[in-house]
This record gives C-alpha cells, structure tokens and sequence, in this order.
C-alpha cells in the first residue's frame, strides 16, 4: 500500500509531531512494525519509511562491495543519522534534534506522501520544491515520462 496526501502539521518544543488522523490511517494499516527516519539524499527534508521499504532498501545496498572505498563512504552517509521511530498512543512521533536541525524544522511541517515513503519538510522549504512554474513542470513532465522506451506508467 502506498501513502497519499501531504498534511500540514504542528512540531512542538520537544520534537513531537501529531501525525494527522487520516494519515494515521494509512501509517497504522502499513507499518506496523515502525518506521525508519533518516535524512534524504537530494533535499533538506527527511524520509519515514516502513520497516518493510527499509528492509528492501538495505538489501540493494548490501550488495555493494564494502571495500570499495567510494562504496564505504556511501553506505556511511547513506545511514547518518537514521533513527527508529514509532507513534505514541497519542498518534505522534518523535524527531531527534539532529534530523531537526537537518531538515531545518520549524514549527509548522509538511508531511509529503511519495511512492517510497514519507517526505518531512519545513512548511517554506516544501513550498519552495514544489514552486515550479507550470511550463517548467510540463517540460519536467515530458523528459521524464515521455521519452520513448523509459519507465512508462501502465
């Protein structure tokens, strides 16, 4: 099952966030087991995964050979950072100050479903990604997608 919705919501002083009800939802029905939280590769956001896309994110990643030095040095900060975390019977979760201070976390965050997982954004850092001029995003849209013989959604 995949995440849908982006959800704005309140951090308070302690690093806490009240997960929104409907996204509750879906997080309760997929992940079970917990959540892995880390910082994302490309942007100043962080990523919750299911135990399960960690799972089979870690398993591609063990395939690399450790001692290749450029391997090593991937794997090492692919996984600074990286917390366990689970919702309290309150429905929230907790965000440790480094990943905080990371994504630059403020009072007001954005949770941002993808196919991969959960993006966790400052409020102004996420409107800044998603700002693309519509001409921008169609020509974005047809390199991506339009190209003959690349991932074509079925």
């Amino acid at each position: 099952m995949e995440l849908l919705g982006v959800y704005e919501c309140k951090m308070d002083a302690k690093g806490r966030v009240s997960v929104p009800s409907s996204l509750k939802k879906q997080l309760i029905s997929i992940g079970t087991a917990g959540f892995v939280l880390k910082r994302s590769v490309f942007s100043k956001c962080l990523e919750l995964h299911t135990q399960k896309e960690w799972i089979d994110l870690t398993n591609s990643i063990k395939k690399l050979n450790r001692f290749v030095q450029k391997n090593n040095e991937f794997i090492r900060i692919f996984h600074a950072g990286i917390k366990q975390v689970e919702m309290d019977s309150a429905g929230r979760i907790l965000i440790s100050k480094d990943l905080i201070s990371f994504a630059n976390l403020k009072n007001t965050i954005v949770f941002s479903a993808t196919p991969f997982g959960l993006e966790i954004w400052n409020q102004s850092d996420y409107e800044k990604a998603v700002s693309i001029e519509n001409s921008d995003f169609a020509k974005l849209t047809e390199e991506v997608m339009g190209e003959p013989n690349s991932n074509v959604i079925p």
